[in-house]
């Protein structure tokens, strides 16, 4: 299998994946749900774009602590 992600960086990578993230929800509320539905979606929305936060607060990062 061909990685063709191996020269985009993570922070592009992260910005694409939450694109489609975006995009699949957008999708999916098109459709008639139920409350369970509705709920999984926003769920599905929640987590897929939570990585944008976790991958700069990984950039920016710091740490005290020496290695020994």
């Amino acid at each position: 299998m061909i990685n063709y992600n191996a020269n985009i960086s993570i922070q592009e990578r992260t910005e694409n994946f939450v694109t489609r993230v975006v995009k699949a929800y957008s999708e999916q509320n098109k459709r008639p749900f139920d409350d369970t539905g509705k709920i999984l979606s926003k769920q599905f929305l929640r987590s897929g774009t939570s990585i944008g936060a976790n991958c700069s607060e990984a950039k920016y990062a710091q740490s005290d602590i020496s290695i020994l």
